[in-house]
């Protein structure tokens, strides 16, 4: 039974594990830092370098828009039908990022002063990100349209390590200021060897190729915009409001229970190619039978790892983190907890299906509304419960998002193997 499931899902099988080794090389880094941070990092530093990072991190989102995402969908596409666009796509690519990572360096260099004030300064010191992250996104994206995941884990295991040599000097050395910069010459490094491994380039401007990858990214640039708008912005919105010591318990939750997330996250960027190629040679019963599974599978885990979760957490910081087991902790802990369950639930299936499909405009178009009413929403409980209230708008969005794309989708799909 186990030789004959694994004949039949081997390259998933395969591909999911190599993938989960890249992981462990690029977010292992990052998630050592982030740790490394807590640790030697007084609560209100270490909550201000979250916050910091979340505000980077939504320039990063204007930056890339969707392209890096865009970019694996079409390598696939291409890959299965045309080699000839195939090694178009990251030079074209490219320029599209590199002309948005521009305009947003500009625009945050004119006027971030005036929206951040005194934690202006810290945001210059990772302002480099703006244009090393989206283009390790760019190049993950090939490598993950084209399958070539082992590649991707062996370049990710060699870099870990080197830039941990320089980490923790940093961070011991130069406190936050350390650990900003730490981000910024491991993305440097990074990038430097995803471009040695793929050097299929042809520079050559394709407008049939830019616009395919610059309008589907922009769709999806939208979703990924509203995502973060109704599951991130708290951060931000805490921030603004000065509770920055509750941003690093939050943070701190969010970190511990993303390496749960991890599995999930990758399965859904290992099946994608495999969706798309389904999904572009009219296969979509395929596709709505794997749905199915993937929905019904991922509930009853979903559920199981979040009740694990609300058991085994508070041990876990008890022990690795005491100075945070208070009661802000178990304040937090329960609508952050259920968060992460959502999370489990909807990764894989977003980016490995719905995404992979072709059907970002639907997540874009319902992201964006509700991450506008999550605002809204944040604003309105932080008025009448405090600070909490931001963190329970954020699961009442994440509810009703849920089961609204799941939802709009599935009619969606079912509707298109009728034709």
């Amino acid at each position: 039974m186990i030789k004959k499931a694994y004949k039949t899902h081997k390259e998933t099988i395969n591909n999911f594990t190599w993938r989960s080794l890249q992981v462990v090389g690029k977010q292992g880094v990052t998630f050592l830092i982030f740790i490394t941070c807590a640790k030697l990092l007084v609560p209100y530093e270490f909550g201000l370098y979250n916050y910091i990072l979340s505000i980077i991190f939504l320039l990063i989102i204007f930056g890339d828009f969707g392209i890096s995402t865009a970019t694996s969908k079409y390598v696939a596409e291409y890959n299965a039908t045309d080699k000839n666009k195939l090694k178009l796509v990251l030079f074209n690519s490219g320029i599209i990022i590199l002309g948005l990572t521009i305009l947003i360096t500009i625009l945050t260099i004119l006027f971030g002063k005036f929206f951040l004030g005194d934690k202006y300064i810290y945001v210059l010191y990772v302002l480099p990100l703006i244009f090393l992250a989206p283009l390790t996104s760019l190049y993950d994206g090939i490598y993950r349209g084209l399958k070539k995941f082992k590649q991707l884990a062996v370049i990710s295991l060699i870099v870990g390590p080197i830039s941990l040599s320089f980490i923790y000097f940093l961070i011991k050395q130069y406190g936050l200021v350390g650990a900003l910069i730490s981000q910024n010459l491991f993305y440097f490094i990074l990038l430097l060897s995803l471009i040695f491994g793929y050097r299929e380039i042809h520079f050559r401007l394709n407008k049939e190729v830019m616009k395919k990858i610059g309008t589907y990214s922009f769709v999806f640039g939208i979703a990924v915009l509203g995502y973060y708008l109704f599951s991130r912005i708290g951060i931000v919105i805490l921030g603004k409001y000065g509770y920055i010591t509750e941003i690093a318990t939050y943070e701190l939750i969010n970190k511990l229970v993303a390496i749960l997330l991890v599995p999930f996250t990758i399965l859904g960027q290992v099946i994608a190619p495999n969706m798309t190629a389904h999904y572009v040679k009219n296969k979509k019963e395929r596709v709505l039978e794997s749905y199915k599974k993937y929905v019904s599978l991922l509930t009853i885990i979903s559920i199981l790892i979040t009740i694990l979760s609300f058991v085994f957490f508070p041990f876990v910081i008890k022990i690795l983190f005491n100075n945070y087991y208070n009661p802000l902790l178990f304040t937090i802990m329960i609508p952050a907890i259920l968060i992460f369950g959502l999370a489990i639930f909807n990764s894989p299936i977003n980016a490995g299906i719905i995404v992979s499909t072709g059907h970002a405009k639907l997540m874009a178009y319902l992201n964006i509304w509700m991450g506008i009413a999550n605002i809204i929403l944040a604003l309105v409980l932080l008025h009448f419960i405090g600070f909490i209230g931001i963190i329970y708008a954020t699961l009442i969005s994440n509810i009703f998002g849920t089961i609204i794309l799941q939802t709009k989708y599935y009619k969606i799909l079912k509707n298109e193997t009728k034709k």
